[in-house]
């Protein structure tokens, strides 16, 4: 009896059906506790592949007016609808490699800040258009001799300043007024209260007011810490320590999300006292590992998680530092 094989194309189409029937059916975990559980979305922001449509991923998450999700890649920006579908990509020379972002709305509409370690600038645009309106490089008229100018976080005070910190070398933090003029710096590379050891991210935290930096000293021995300056570059205060690699902090209301590079992202209340511990990943082999393909990512467990976001209905946006690029959705159980 001869048997009539299928085609190479048929074999094909079918695993990438199984392989999407696959991602679709992994059921929701659970994670958190009290006011700040959240339930995972099992497949969202992937193609109809199964397939990230992302690639490699060290970057940033910051939400529209609207409720789109706008995530960095290495490749650029892409930006995602709330049920998970991409709907608009930025991509090229001019977006590749934002580590961090803030987004903002302004008198003529809103625009997107990013920090380019690689590209060594600090970058605005128009979130809908994608129009580059503004660059910050090395500010030349500081007086410092760097040799290198690596940008990892970016924020923009309530008066338009802008502050970039070079997370990534000097461990400077650079002020900015909003047409880029530079205006002074603060901070200095080393292990003492008011240094830094890889200022990494850092946003402004509108729990106070006035509002204050908010900044993740990564590296900090013995453990990472969180840290308040002034809008002036005044060390106020040491926020939390003991957090492993805290690589960014976005701010909802009187919550702050603070990823930790070693996968797991902790939730502080407005006391700075943390109250949930997010997906948090007990294998030493798969946390703080860029390179675990997306075959081997686990449903609600992280592997170095690097940007986060809130939406309005105080769900979270997760974004992986991943060679496959991962991005997560876990919606608030109310």
């Amino acid at each position: 009896m001869k048997l009539s094989l299928p085609s190479p194309a048929i074999v094909f189409l079918l695993a990438m059906a199984l392989l999407t029937v696959n991602t679709q059916a992994a059921e929701p975990v659970r994670m958190g506790a009290g006011a700040m559980t959240f339930d995972t979305v099992p497949g969202w922001g992937l193609r109809p592949d199964g397939k990230s449509a992302l690639g490699p991923t060290h970057g940033a998450v910051v939400i529209d007016k609207d409720g789109n999700i706008y995530t960095s890649a290495n490749k650029g920006v892409v930006v995602f609808s709330p049920d998970g579908k991409v709907i608009q990509s930025y991509l090229g020379e001019d977006y590749s490699n934002l580590h961090d972002m803030e987004i903002r709305e302004e008198a003529d509409g809103e625009f997107i800040y990013g920090a380019r370690n690689t590209n060594a600038e600090g970058i605005k645009f128009n979130a809908r258009s994608g129009k580059v309106v503004l660059r910050l490089p090395f500010p030349k008229e500081s007086g410092l001799g760097l040799k290198r100018f690596s940008p990892t976080a970016i924020t923009v005070a309530p008066n338009g300043d802008i502050i970039l910190s070079d997370g990534y070398a000097s461990n400077h933090i650079f002020k900015f007024d909003k047409n880029g003029k530079y205006l002074m710096h603060f901070g200095v590379k080393g292990n003492a209260l008011k240094q830094f050891n890889t200022a990494h991210g850092m946003t402004l935290d509108t729990r106070y007011d006035p509002p204050r930096l908010l900044i993740c000293d990564r590296n900090h021995a013995p453990k990472g810490r969180l840290l308040h300056y002034d809008l002036d570059g005044n060390f106020i205060e040491e926020v939390i320590t003991g957090l492993g690699m805290p690589t960014s902090v976005s701010i909802q209301g009187d919550y702050v999300s603070v990823p930790d590079l070693h996968g797991r992202v902790v939730i502080l209340d407005k006391s700075n006292t943390i109250m949930a511990v997010l997906g948090h990943n007990p294998d030493p082999k798969t946390r703080r590992n860029f390179n675990v393909p997306q075959n081997q990512w686990i449903e609600g467990i992280f592997n170095g998680t690097h940007g986060s976001y809130w939406d309005k209905d105080g769900n979270l946006y997760v974004q992986d530092w991943n060679v496959s690029g991962r991005l997560m959705k876990l919606v608030r159980v109310k």
